[in-house]
């Protein structure tokens, strides 16, 4: 495993994230593992030296940050935990979602409940509030740090202008500002690399992308994402736009630069990840521990610059996707 600093924080994480959207419930998405699969998966992340997590209280509603803390439970200080909050948990209370301070405070509390833990090692936002004025929220996040509830603050997908918004509002009121961006990247998706990864560059933000598999259409042929449960089930991938602006031939290439090489797409297109220097560690998710060991193998594999200019010829344009 290889390590990196994640942005200023200080913090050591491992090059790879485990994401944890795939475990909690089969009942919240047909194709997340139950808790015993998912207690597999964190064990052998651990075993292949990934130290760093990433879960939500929406994932499962609650359950994949319960699974997760149950199988850190008794080596929680060696291993970095990411959450997140903003989405609705509960129909009936409008208060349960948003970026209120008291939305904020009493998920936060909620986080911390189901992980099992004191401190949460980096608190995200999950999304933009367009209700609440970012001040507001930027003072109950360093209420939160301050209070000892969580140690580092990170947001994830929005607007490089609401981003940049978010960072200047903290350093005015003196507050503790933004330290990661947990953004939409991935050979299918590169329309952050217009602002919003140089604007995290410059801020020395460290970045943490999410789907860098493009929600598995770069593990097999783009003909066959069917083929699996979640090729099935998941609505969510098809509403992003990545068989659009050259997509389909991205694909395609990936599929012969990794027979090239004998590896598998999924190592060709992580490996492409790993070699942006913007890029401190994206976030693997997955319901296999033969796709984990995988991921950790494509860190050895090497692209040249030629490779690189080759897998991204194809892309085009797209529409941004990922802020909703």
């Amino acid at each position: 495993m290889e390590y990196t600093t994640l942005g200023d924080t200080g913090m050591e994480v491992s090059r790879i994230c485990l994401g944890c959207m795939s475990f909690g419930t089969s009942s919240w998405r047909d194709w997340v593992l139950d808790e015993e699969a998912g207690l597999e998966l964190v064990d052998r992340a651990i075993d292949l030296g990934i130290n760093f997590f990433d879960t939500a209280n929406l994932y499962s509603l609650g359950e994949s940050e319960r699974v997760l803390g149950k199988a850190l439970e008794g080596r929680r200080d060696e291993n970095v935990v990411a959450t997140k909050v903003y989405f609705q948990m509960d129909d009936e209370n409008p208060n349960s979602g948003g970026l209120s301070r008291k939305a904020i405070e009493q998920e936060v509390d909620n986080c911390l409940d189901r992980l099992g833990m004191e401190t949460i090692d980096l608190l995200q936002t999950h999304r933009w509030d367009d209700d609440t004025p970012i001040e507001t929220t930027m003072r109950a996040l360093d209420d939160v740090v301050r209070r000892e509830k969580a140690r580092y603050l990170g947001a994830s997908s929005m607007w490089a202008h609401q981003f940049a918004e978010a960072l200047h509002t903290a350093e005015r009121l003196g507050l503790d500002r933004y330290a990661t961006m947990q953004n939409h990247y991935s050979l299918l998706y590169r329309e952050e690399e217009r602002e919003m990864l140089p604007l995290c560059e410059k801020e020395n933000v460290g970045v943490i992308p999410w789907s860098p598999l493009a929600r598995g259409y770069l593990t097999r042929p783009h003909d066959e994402f069917d083929a699996t449960v979640r090729g099935e089930t998941d609505d969510l991938a098809r509403g992003h736009p990545y068989f659009e602006g050259g997509g389909t031939e991205v694909n395609e290439r990936v599929q012969e630069l990794a027979a090239e090489k004998d590896v598998k797409m999924a190592q060709i297109a992580l490996s492409w990840v790993f070699h942006k220097e913007w890029v401190d560690a994206p976030i693997v998710g997955t319901t296999s521990i033969e796709h984990l060991e995988d991921a950790v193998e494509a860190l050895d594999i090497s692209l040249s610059e030629s490779d690189v200019e080759w897998l991204e010829e194809p892309y085009q344009p797209v529409r941004v996707s990922g802020h909703e």
